[in-house]
């Protein structure tokens, strides 16, 4: 999982032309400080609801707001395991 979301992580960068701010994700990378803004996380949202056929923001009732790259892919992981 991700692997997939670093994938569509720099595609969603290339498609709104911007650029990784930061070295390298990490799993404590924060989020606003990697270079992607409201769009560009649509944009990736998007990406990986094409990719893996869901979108986990949908699947809950309760707001999520993750702050590190690391909660991200976290809470795709948990949501893909409900899916299942």
């Amino acid at each position: 999982m991700k692997d997939i979301i670093v994938r569509k992580f720099d595609e969603a960068l290339d498609q709104t032309s911007k650029t990784l701010l930061i070295p390298e994700l990490k799993d404590n990378s924060v989020l606003l400080e990697t270079g992607l803004d409201s769009l560009g996380f649509a944009v990736l949202v998007a990406l990986l609801e094409e990719e893996l056929g869901f979108d986990p923001f949908q699947m809950t009732d309760d707001p999520v707001y993750p702050k590190t790259f690391g909660e991200f892919v976290s809470f795709y992981e948990v949501m893909n395991e409900k899916r299942a």
